[in-house]
């Protein structure tokens, strides 16, 4: 079998996904499996392979067929220009979380000794990613899954990077044991009631513990933690938010009724409603 025709045979099989994304996964599944990146296919696309290269992009084919998300597969995504392990104990990160990283990254000065906090770090892209490029800074980062933690700590290591791991949940912390200047959380926001508008690879695959709250308390998580960033701040530290579109009016009463006078709503590349700054000054 030649490539070309590999990866019409990969295209066709891939019914459950639009165009675009099949193509986006074939070129991830041909450049990790052969070694073939998109501007190399076109040149080798007559290329003649081998059994064991065919076996190997079927093997992958058959797991995306099961909706297994591609970043699972290859134990591999990219996050901030920084290359992350994941598996399947946590959230794969979102564009949207970049955003947030980078609007983080825009207020912050860079060359100042920061105490930083990351609330339900997961994969630790965010807590990674500021460390990386707030380097005098001192970064912690809590979740409470001792899976995501051995997943972030390995993430630490291998982006070079000193950040400081806990074992907690929040929902149960009452004090956090110093001042911080920023802290920043993505916590778990999709609503029982919208997993109606989650993909099957997400909603199969990816942690729920992660992704999910009750309809009836969905602001559990800001509430616990905007109470703890209110007691925990520094005078003008920062408190950021990746939030659930649907609930920004809810979100800034929220805050208001914590004690934090400046809040500031942020949009992400999809006009969405979906990050939140609040100061207590």
């Amino acid at each position: 079998m030649i490539l070309t025709t590999l990866k019409n045979q990969f295209l066709q099989e891939l019914i459950q996904y639009d165009v675009t994304e099949r193509n986006s996964l074939f070129f991830i599944t041909i450049e990790e499996c052969l070694a073939i990146n998109k501007a190399d296919y076109f040149l080798y696309r007559e290329r003649e392979l081998s059994i064991e290269q065919i076996n190997k992009v079927a093997k992958v084919l058959s797991e995306l067929k099961k909706n297994v998300p591609i970043q699972y597969i290859f134990h591999r995504t990219y996050f901030y220009g920084m290359s992350f392990f994941v598996n399947d104990n946590v959230l794969i990160p979102r564009q949207e979380t970049e955003e947030l990283v980078e609007w983080i990254l825009r207020e912050t000065p860079k060359n100042t000794p920061l105490q930083i906090l990351d609330i339900g770090t997961g994969s630790g892209v965010i807590a990674i990613a500021l460390k990386k490029y707030l380097p005098e800074a001192t970064v912690f980062a809590l979740d409470i899954s001792e899976k995501a933690l051995e997943v972030a700590q390995r993430n630490a290591k291998e982006n070079k990077v000193s950040v400081h791991f806990l074992q907690e949940d929040i929902l149960k912390v009452t004090h956090l044991g110093r001042i911080f200047d920023i802290i920043v959380s993505n916590p778990p926001y999709v609503r029982n009631s919208e997993k109606r508008e989650i993909a099957l690879n997400v909603l199969e695959h990816e942690p729920h513990l992660a992704l999910f709250v009750p309809d009836d308390n969905p602001l559990l998580f800001y509430e616990k933690i905007a109470e703890l960033a209110h007691q925990h701040l520094s005078k003008q530290g920062k408190l950021f938010f990746e939030m659930n579109q649907y609930l920004a009016k809810e979100m800034i009463q929220m805050l208001n009724r914590k004690g934090f006078r400046k809040v500031v709503l942020q949009k992400d590349l999809s006009n969405h409603d979906r990050m939140i700054l609040a100061t207590i000054e």
